[in-house]
């Protein structure tokens, strides 16, 4: 299942996609936002070339816990692109994904002058792996680790 991460900016939009077994998450373009409906549309074809099943939205919560401007500006458009969408949209926190973003740019090499184009599906990128990673615990039951065995999961069944 592939998902697609999208790091919403009045500027720019970063878009991410996971891998198909929603393992891994890589940055894959940033569409320009000229116009709100020329941005719709441009996420709208990404999604379908990509047949991405799930929309994950960057939501810039502040660290005070609340949705200021930036984060009420993100929500009108997501939710404009969620009544064009055929799979579902779901929010996800992105405090400090940019910043995260920018340490990976650099980590890797990239040139400053690079960095810029690329900055926004590098965090769109973080954005969809946070999401990634924690769904994956979700999934695991803390009380039943990798760290019993298989027969003792037998036993407990058979009692």
């Amino acid at each position: 299942m592939r998902v697609m991460g999208l790091d919403i900016g009045s500027v720019r939009i970063g878009v991410a996609l996971s891998d198909e077994t929603g393992f891994l998450a890589s940055p894959y373009r940033v569409i320009q936002r000229r116009s709100t409906k020329e941005a719709l549309r441009a996420v709208v074809g990404a999604l379908e070339e990509t047949e991405a099943s799930l929309v994950v939205v960057g939501l810039p919560v502040s660290l005070d816990g609340q949705l200021h401007a930036q984060a009420l500006s993100v929500q009108s458009f997501a939710e404009k692109l969620r009544r064009r969408l055929g799979v579902p949209l779901v929010y996800a926190d992105e405090t400090l994904s940019t910043v995260r973003a920018e340490e990976l740019l650099r980590d890797q090499g990239v040139r400053p002058s690079q960095r810029r184009e690329r900055i926004d599906s590098a965090a769109a990128a973080v954005i969809l792996q946070d999401y990634l990673d924690q769904q994956r615990r979700v999934m695991i039951d803390p009380t039943e680790g990798s760290t019993r065995s298989s027969s003792t999961q037998e036993e407990d069944v058979n009692e």
